[in-house]
C-alpha cells in the first residue's frame, strides 16, 4: 500500500487537490500545481494527491531524499470518492492517513463515521499547577495505567 514506505517518517501531511487534473501531467506539471495552488514546498516530504475528472485514476506526488516520486492507480470499475470538506481557499484539503485509506479502498465517506476516543484534558480542576507536566505529550497517561472509574465501567 502507499503508506507502507512512508510509515517510518510519519511527519508528513497529506493534501488532496480539490479540482480535476489532466492525468497526462507528470512531474513538472504536478509540481507546478503544488507550488501555485497549494503554496507548499514540495521538498518538505508531504504527499499530494490528484484525481481525474472521471475519478477512476489517482496520482500521488511526493519528494523523497533524492528526488520526486509519482504513484498512480487506475480503477477497472468504480470511482474514487472525493471527501467533501470546506477548505480556506477551495483548491485543496488536508486529509489524514485514515481518510487516505478510506479513499483508496473505496469506502464511502458519508457512511463512515469516526468514534469518539479518549483525549487528555489536563489535571483535575482542583489540582495545583505546580504538579502539572510541562508538555501534553509527557502528560499522556501510559497504557498500563488503569482507566478512570465511572459508573458502568468495569476494570
Amino acid at each position: 500500500m502507499l503508506l507502507a514506505p512512508l510509515a517510518p517518517n510519519g511527519s508528513f501531511k497529506i493534501y488532496l487537490y480539490a479540482r480535476d487534473v489532466d492525468m497526462r501531467k507528470s512531474f513538472d506539471g504536478l509540481m507546478a500545481i503544488v507550488q501555485n495552488e497549494f503554496q507548499r514546498d514540495l521538498r518538505h516530504g508531504d504527499l499530494f494527491l490528484f484525481l481525474n475528472r472521471r475519478r477512476d485514476r489517482i496520482k500521488a506526488l511526493r519528494w523523497e531524499t533524492d528526488g520526486l516520486t509519482i504513484w498512480m492507480k487506475r480503477l477497472e470499475c468504480g470511482t474514487y470518492e472525493r471527501p467533501v470538506r470546506p477548505s480556506a481557499d477551495g483548491a485543496h484539503l488536508e486529509i489524514d492517513a485514515t481518510d487516505l485509506a478510506l479513499l483508496l479502498t473505496g469506502v464511502e465517506f458519508q457512511s463512515a463515521r469516526r468514534r469518539r476516543r479518549y483525549a487528555w484534558r489536563g489535571p483535575p480542576s482542583g489540582a495545583s499547577n505546580d504538579s502539572a507536566p510541562a508538555t501534553p505529550a509527557a502528560a499522556t497517561p501510559s497504557l498500563a495505567a488503569s482507566p478512570p472509574s465511572r459508573p458502568g465501567f468495569r476494570k
